[in-house]
């Protein structure tokens, strides 16, 4: 069975006969700006394995970029989507109610940490535009133009959220960007300012988000702070639960939205449902949360969500879409949330990061060009340097190694700003077999590439 297969290249060369055909049509028919350095073509995927067209086997580390936590296939969600599409395939919310729309909605209302006792939701199709609108709902409910974000931060490809977002060859040429965005540095510890400890650079940090209010936008005018509570693109960086602490109170303060993007690191991920759960633990939950990727086991959907004094704040015909909340997709959504709970999907992330850990941190033990591991659950990163000292990042070690690791049937993608970081967002069904196959080859890369 495909689930329980571990990677196997059976083929001479990778891209083999038939994946080189639809690679050379991809190149004819498809813009080049959607590159993938990938030589995999997938048949078929069960868990967190691929099948390619040419029955090579690799073992998926990537998982659709975060959004495939239930493993490709899940025979349920299947079911579940079948049995609606034997219904009907979509009824816009603005004309027809379907009771999917409804059901997924109280069920995300059930289980997001936001800060109130009565939560409202309503659904986009993707990250981005959930990023969006949870700007829109920071808007219209604080009466305010301008929202402050973060260096490192990945937000989207749309106009707004590509302002958004802190590295800008996501936006090369895309100019000018909406107004009334402004940015801090996040506390990347690893690469805190020299001398300094944690506890003092978190302090630094929060002088620094203070600062925006005297340099940029006066804090009567800030709508919102939007993070990412580990942030993605960035290098898979956490935020330090003092630091939320902190930036909660200014937000608290002044009159703020918190907005978190739980776009990659909600349903599980994390060893919670939503990695702001921590937060809300620590007595720092967020007003609103934007979501998507796992959401709905690949099927496209993406949740916006915060208490209802907010939600009812946004004029009517703001906010919507033709194709949210999708019944195809809100089937798939209410399914993958149901055996997440039943069989703790959050448990298996903890299980599976603690197995990551500590083969990563033997590594950054052996090799010195493994510099830093960091994550929450199995949501991790290893930062990979010229030498653990100087920390200079190793973009070049890192690229041979996602090579590297393709040819021998492992799927992993870089991170960070210097895209010296490897991600892992493997399925959380991937055995611990698969997770030792998936050591060993990454190892091996290691010892061949630096």
């Amino acid at each position: 069975m495909l689930r329980e297969q571990l990677p196997q290249i059976i083929t001479e060369t990778v891209p083999a006969a038939e994946a080189r055909k639809i690679i050379d049509r991809r190149a004819e028919a498809t813009p080049g700006a959607i590159r993938c350095v990938y030589p995999c073509v997938i048949k078929r995927g069960e868990g967190a394995m691929i099948e390619d067209v040419d029955g090579n086997y690799f073992l998926d580390w990537v998982g659709g970029v975060g959004v495939l936590n239930m493993g490709y296939s899940r025979p349920e969600v299947v079911e579940a989507v079948k049995a609606q599409a034997e219904k009907y395939f979509h009824a816009m919310f603005n004309i027809t109610t379907h009771e999917g729309y409804v059901a997924l909605a109280e069920k995300i209302n059930e289980i997001v940490p936001v800060k109130g006792d009565k939560n409202k939701t309503f659904f986009a199709n993707s990250g981005a535009e959930a990023d969006e609108n949870a700007v829109k709902l920071a808007k219209a409910f604080t009466g305010r133009p301008n929202i402050i974000v973060f260096s490192g931060a990945f937000h989207g490809r749309t106009a707004l959220t590509m302002a958004m977002t802190s590295k800008k060859s996501y936006a090369k040429g895309m100019g000018p960007f909406p107004d009334g965005v402004y940015r801090a540095p996040f506390p990347y510890l690893y690469r805190k300012p020299e001398g300094m400890t944690d506890e003092e650079a978190i302090d630094y940090y929060i002088a620094k988000l203070k600062d925006v209010f005297e340099e940029a936008s006066p804090a009567e005018y800030v709508a919102a702070i939007v993070l990412e509570p580990l942030q993605g693109e960035g290098g898979f960086i956490p935020a330090p639960i003092e630091w939320v602490k902190a930036v909660r109170r200014i937000c608290d303060e002044n009159g703020i939205m918190l907005v978190v993007d739980e776009v990659q690191s909600g349903f599980c991920r994390t060893g919670r449902m939503f990695a702001s759960s921590y937060w809300a633990e620590a007595g720092c939950a967020p007003d609103i949360l934007a979501a998507a990727k796992s959401i709905a086991a690949g099927v496209p959907i993406s949740a916006i969500c915060a208490r209802a004094e907010i939600m009812d704040a946004v004029p009517g015909g703001v906010i919507g879409g033709t194709f949210g909340g999708n019944a195809l997709a809100c089937a798939a959504a209410l399914k993958t949330i149901e055996i997440m709970e039943k069989e703790d999907f959050a448990k298996k992330a903890r299980h599976i990061g603690a197995k990551c850990l500590e083969a990563f941190n033997g590594w950054k033990e052996k090799y010195p060009v493994v510099g830093d591991v960091r994550g929450l659950g199995a949501m991790i990163g290893i930062e990979f340097v010229k030498d653990q000292a100087g920390k200079e990042p190793h973009p070049e070690l890192v690229s041979k190694l996602v090579a590297y690791c393709a040819q021998h049937g492992l799927l992993v993608e870089n991170a960070g700003t210097y895209l010296n970081v490897i991600r892992f967002l493997a399925p959380l069904v991937i055995t611990d077999e698969q997770l030792e196959a998936g050591f060993k080859i990454m190892e091996d890369g290691i010892q061949t590439c630096m």
